[in-house]
C-alpha cells in the first residue's frame, strides 16, 4: 500500500547564487543511453535550497543513484536550476541535468528520446506529438511574463510603449528613440536621438513563440508580414542565443530593446517598459498583473492553452505557462519514481520559490490538475498535492489506471478564454 504523506518543508533556503550549472557525471539509463553534458550558463537563480546542517525529509527512498537528463526552454531555466539543486539536497541520490538549449531544441530531443524530459514555453503541436513514441504528458509547472527590456541613456524608468508602437519597433518601422510616436506616449521624458537596435532570439525559442503569438494577436500587419513561431524571419535587429544571450546583448548595447523573460530582467537589474494591454491601459509587469492575465484562461483537460492577448483592465499583455514534457511511462522504474517525485516537488515547495526568481506561482487548481495528470507515471510514488477547497481528491487514483491527460495528436483543446491550440 502506498501511504500519501505531505512532504516535509525544508526549514531554510540559502541565498540564491547566480550561474550554477547542473553538470552531473553519473551514468544514465532509460530513454537515452548517452546523457548530454550540461553547458555552462549565466542564468541566475540556482542554489542549494537547504542550508548546511538543516534536516530534510524525503519520501523518494532511492536504493541507487538516479540521473534524469532534460533539455529545453531558457525561459524557466533559472527556476529549474534552483528546483533541481534543491531537490538534490533533499534527495542526494537523485540528480537532474538540465540544458538550457531553447524550446525548439528541447522538443526535438524529447521527440528523439535522447533526454528523460523536455521543456517548452510553447505547448507541442499535433505534428510534434505524433512523433513521440508512447505519447507525452505536457505539464505546466510554472508561468512567467515576457518584458521588453531596453538600454536608453537617461531613461532609467517610466518608458511607456503603446501596442502599435512596440509592434512597429520590431517591424523596423520606428528607427530612433525620439520618434514622435514614442514621444507622444512619454511626455516629459528626454528621449535621445539614438538608433534603435532590436535584439531577438537567434535559436528556436518558446519565448519567441509566445512573443510573436502576442504580436500576431495585437497586429494584423505583424500577422501577415511576419507571423508566429519558435523561429521567424525578423525584419530588423541582431540575434542572440537564449534568454541569457539576449539579456547580455541588451546590457552591452546602448539604444537596444529586446524581449526576455522577466526573471532575467529582475536578476540583472535591467529596465523594462510598461506596455499597453488589450483594454488600452499601460501596465507594468508584476506578480499581480501577471496573475490577472493567467486568470483569464481556463486550462483544458489536456493542459494545452495559450494566452495570446489576455482580457482585463489590469492584465499584463504577454504571459505564458511553461511546460515540462514528460513520458507517460518509463522503462526504468527508478527513473519513473524520481520523475514523479520531482513533479511533486515542483508543484509544492517549488511554487514557494518561484516569486523569488520572478516567476508566477501556479493557481492551486492548476497545480492540483497537473498532479492528477502526473500521478500515473510511477506505481511506486503517489503525488501529495492538496486539492483546492471543495474539490474531491483524485490524485489517489489507482496507478494501474490509464494516465489522465496524456496528450495524443487527436486531443482537442476547447476553452473560451484560450487561443486555438496550434501555436
Amino acid at each position: 500500500m502506498i501511504l500519501r504523506l505531505t512532504l516535509t518543508n525544508p526549514k531554510a533556503l540559502a541565498a540564491a547564487i547566480s550561474g550554477v550549472a547542473l553538470t552531473i557525471g553519473l551514468g544514465a539509463c532509460g530513454p537515452s543511453q548517452t546523457t548530454p553534458q550540461a553547458t555552462e550558463t549565466t542564468a541566475p537563480g540556482a542554489s542549494p535550497a537547504v542550508a548546511p546542517g538543516t534536516p530534510a525529509t524525503s519520501r523518494l527512498n532511492l536504493e541507487q543513484n538516479v540521473l534524469l537528463s532534460g533539455a529545453g526552454a531558457s525561459f524557466p531555466a533559472p527556476l529549474y536550476q534552483r528546483w533541481f539543486a534543491d531537490f538534490n539536497q533533499i534527495n542526494p541520490k537523485a540528480r537532474i541535468n538540465y540544458q538550457s538549449v531553447g524550446s525548439g531544441a528541447g522538443v526535438q530531443q524529447f521527440i528523439n528520446r535522447t533526454v528523460d524530459f523536455g521543456a517548452s514555453d510553447v505547448a507541442m503541436t499535433d505534428e510534434e506529438l505524433a512523433k513521440v513514441q508512447g505519447g507525452a504528458l505536457m505539464l505546466p509547472v510554472t508561468a512567467g511574463g515576457i518584458v521588453l527590456a531596453y538600454k536608453i541613456p537617461g531613461v532609467e524608468t517610466g518608458l511607456k510603449l503603446p501596442r502599435d508602437v512596440y509592434v512597429d519597433i520590431f517591424l523596423g518601422n520606428i528607427k530612433t528613440w525620439n520618434d514622435p510616436k514614442i514621444a507622444a506616449a512619454n511626455p516629459g521624458v528626454n528621449l535621445p536621438n539614438l538608433p534603435i537596435t532590436v535584439v531577438y532570439r537567434a535559436d528556436g525559442s518558446g519565448t519567441t513563440g509566445v512573443f510573436t503569438k502576442h504580436l500576431s494577436a495585437a497586429s494584423p500587419t505583424w500577422q501577415s508580414k511576419v507571423g508566429e513561431g519558435k523561429t521567424v524571419a525578423w525584419p530588423t535587429g541582431v540575434g542572440a542565443k537564449g534568454n541569457e544571450g539576449v539579456t547580455a546583448q541588451i546590457t552591452q548595447t546602448e539604444g537596444s530593446i529586446g524581449y526576455i523573460e522577466y526573471g532575467y530582467a529582475k536578476q540583472n537589474n535591467i529596465t523594462y517598459a510598461a506596455l499597453q494591454n488589450k483594454a488600452g491601459n499601460f501596465v507594468t509587469y508584476n506578480d499581480q498583473t501577471a496573475s490577472n492575465a493567467l486568470d483569464a484562461v481556463e486550462l483544458p483537460e489536456n493542459l494545452r492553452a495559450f494566452i495570446a492577448d489576455p482580457e482585463g483592465a489590469e492584465s499584463y499583455p504577454i504571459v505564458s505557462y511553461s511546460w515540462l514534457l514528460v513520458y507517460p511511462k518509463y522503462d526504468d522504474a527508478a527513473k519513473a519514481k524520481t520523475m514523479e517525485a520531482m513533479v511533486e516537488y515542483a508543484l509544492t515547495e517549488g511554487q514557494k520559490i518561484a516569486p523569488q526568481l520572478g516567476y508566477i506561482p501556479l493557481p492551486p487548481k492548476v497545480a492540483y490538475r497537473v498532479a492528477t495528470v502526473a500521478q500515473g507515471i510511477s506505481p511506486d510514488f503517489n503525488i501529495a498535492v492538496a486539492p483546492p477547497a471543495g474539490t474531491p481528491d483524485t490524485t489517489a487514483a489507482s496507478p494501474d489506471a490509464a494516465t489522465p491527460g496524456a496528450v495524443t495528436p487527436d486531443a482537442t483543446t476547447t476553452t473560451p478564454a484560450a487561443t486555438p491550440t496550434t501555436p
